[in-house]
């Protein structure tokens, strides 16, 4: 039985029976599944703490894959320590990766495989975030369209304080266990959840909660535990005891809740910190506020952030009431800051090397930016960034390499991409 015929049978499983617990899952982590779990990884991925990257491991994939296996049957399996790189986030923030060992990941992809397979019949609607098939474009759409034909007239944003560091292992296993009466898996997710990080300092830290952020079963761990820990409380207490609609959508630790009467959503509010509390989680108050937002206020001019776009009620060229979008102010800056880096670090290549990597970073940003309604953001940051590359362009020698005209004429002729609406109607 290969891994595909497999999973499908745990997916049916899982989905026919809501309370059953799967046995002998290690079972699963074979030779012949672990290479075809190779597939699934990223070819130019950094390598870990060895030093060993997916060139270097594919060279003797079955020697390793047979050490592998037969450390997992004896029991001597040992996760390597995960080396965490710092990478900026905004201005003055950074935020923490963790990088496994490609050993590491190639069986963290399995695991993952599996976990999915079974938690994808029980993970609700409200949750999109890291899930097949699914991206955070999924949930602007959804919120979207949910606030738009909803009966709601309160947001409340909401973010979770530094999440992946603080989730409790203890109360993750447990989680797990709902579903899983393998004692194994369960102890190798936790030699995982407990692996050391070797800091850029050359510092080993060994944490007590948390799962790295880069870490390939991360993504799976995170869900299962929100499910548990937020989805299950809204769906079955918030929702239930709401005298008016009420909904809720999650990307990963980013979501947002709309109610249709404010003292229901007032009331979710006081109630939010306590239930994340009893779960070792914590609200950013920063990030969290309640927010007027109903169709029928007109002078109302309020707007909420969520997964980069700046929601608010605006008027379509009909005069009809609509959800509009648009970059978030914050982002836009931060992309255009990460721009100035960028065209400093690379202004020195060839021409025509340069803008082939460029027309990668339009493709990319008017992929993710490029919603109905926000083409005047796409404009801005087209003007922006145009400008510093004229201004870094003319840096690279003592005489001026374009002065407008010719600097039009030489966009014109590389055949730089241009902004554009990406998102269908």
């Amino acid at each position: 039985m290969n891994m595909q015929t497999s999973l499908r049978g745990i997916a049916k499983k899982a989905s026919e029976c809501p309370k059953h617990r799967f046995q002998d899952l290690m079972g699963l982590l074979n030779e012949e599944n672990l290479r075809w779990s190779c597939q699934f990884l990223k070819k130019k991925a950094a390598a870990g703490v060895d030093g060993v990257d997916y060139a270097m491991y594919m060279e003797n994939i079955h020697e390793n894959i047979a050490d592998m296996v037969n450390s997992l049957k004896a029991g001597t399996y040992k996760a390597k320590l995960v080396r965490r790189k710092w990478i900026p986030k905004g201005k003055d923030k950074r935020r923490p990766l963790g990088i496994p060992a490609i050993s590491d990941k190639l069986l963290q992809m399995l695991v993952s495989k599996i976990l999915q397979a079974i938690y994808e019949e029980d993970f609700l609607d409200c949750s999109v975030g890291y899930r097949p098939k699914l991206g955070p474009l999924d949930a602007v759409k959804k919120a979207t369209c949910e606030l738009q034909f909803g009966k709601y007239s309160v947001v409340v944003e909401a973010d979770i304080k530094g999440f992946f560091n603080n989730m409790n292992h203890d109360w993750l296993i447990r989680m797990l266990e709902l579903r899983i009466d393998d004692k194994r898996l369960l102890r190798l997710i936790r030699k995982w959840l407990r692996a050391g990080v070797l800091e850029e300092t050359g510092e080993v830290v060994h944490p007590t909660t948390g799962t790295p952020q880069g870490g390939v079963v991360s993504p799976v761990l995170a869900n299962v535990y929100l499910h548990y820990s937020l989805d299950l409380w809204f769906e079955k207490i918030i929702r239930r005891n709401c005298v008016g609609e009420a909904m809720m959508i999650r990307y990963c630790d980013d979501f947002i809740c709309a109610f249709q009467y404010k003292s229901e959503a007032e009331s979710f509010y006081k109630e939010l910190g306590g239930r994340l509390n009893k779960f070792n989680l914590e609200v950013a108050t920063e990030k969290t506020n309640i927010i007027p937002f109903s169709r029928f206020e007109k002078e109302n001019d309020r707007s909420f952030d969520f997964l980069s776009f700046e929601f608010r009620w605006g008027e379509s060229r009909k005069g009809k009431r609509i959800v509009t979008r648009r970059t978030s102010r914050k982002k836009l800056r931060e992309s255009v800051a990460n721009f100035t880096d960028w065209i400093k670090r690379h202004r020195g290549l060839k021409l025509r090397v340069l803008i082939k990597k460029l027309n990668a970073k339009y493709r990319g940003y008017w992929n993710y930016y490029g919603v109905i309604g926000n083409y005047a953001s796409l404009m801005d940051f087209d003007k922006q960034t145009k400008l510093l590359l004229f201004k870094w362009l003319n840096r690279r020698s003592q005489r001026l390499s374009y002065n407008i005209r010719t600097f039009a004429q030489m966009l014109e002729s590389v055949g730089l991409e241009q902004p554009r609406i990406t998102e269908k109607y």
